[in-house]
């Protein structure tokens, strides 16, 4: 059994003080908006609508709760960040509701970023690993859409994001990962199941 076989939604959240309280461990993923979020949460729970793709980026608009088990851990979907569309108001209402959870949530074990392994590193990208190295807690780093490019570029990718995160931000990882192909899925859950133990 897959450490998200079970996972189903739980419940949606717009502010700090209504994060649940049950909440033993929890595992969120962020990314840029349109870097493949949702895909990537639906590949490893195995299913095709259990976080809501779209062709429109920045549709995931509050947290999002999924329940893994009955021992209290949790899949945490947080707003894709980045996109220019949404309005200046709900945007610093995101900031400020995504800042306080990823530095003071006290069950978050850990932080799943996605990126596109073709626009990896971004701007909003190195904000969000800063906002959360001051935890301490571990990152790691989904290089998504690595289908885009040969097995060479994809590799060379990901040797090129490694030297950086050693030098910059020593408590993140990184792997490949395609949601198209279902390639990476494993390592993602063998990272992920050791930060819940």
């Amino acid at each position: 059994m897959t450490l998200f076989q079970n996972a189903a939604f739980f419940t949606t959240v717009n502010h700090f003080g209504d994060l649940p309280l049950i909440s033993k461990g929890e595992v969120a993923f962020a990314g840029r908006s349109n870097a493949g979020k949702s895909s990537a949460i639906n590949t490893l729970a195995n299913r095709t609508k259990l976080a809501f793709v779209s062709k429109t980026p920045g549709r995931t608009q509050h947290i999002n709760y999924f329940s893994l088990d009955d021992q209290g851990n949790f899949l945490v979907d947080l707003p894709g960040y980045g996109y220019a569309k949404v309005p200046e108001k709900i945007r610093q209402h995101w900031e400020t509701l995504l800042s306080r959870y990823l530095q003071e949530r006290a069950p978050l074990r850990g932080l799943v970023l996605i990126m596109d392994i073709r626009h990896p590193f971004t701007p909003l990208d190195i904000r969000m690993l800063d906002w959360f190295s001051s935890t301490g807690k571990p990152v790691h780093i989904l290089l998504t859409k690595a289908d885009k490019l040969s097995r060479q570029m994809a590799v060379q990718a990901l040797r090129g994001a490694a030297d950086f995160l050693e030098k910059s931000y020593p408590n993140c990882s990184a792997q490949l990962f395609s949601s198209l192909k279902k390639t990476g899925v494993d390592e993602a859950e063998s990272v992920i199941g050791k930060w819940l133990e």
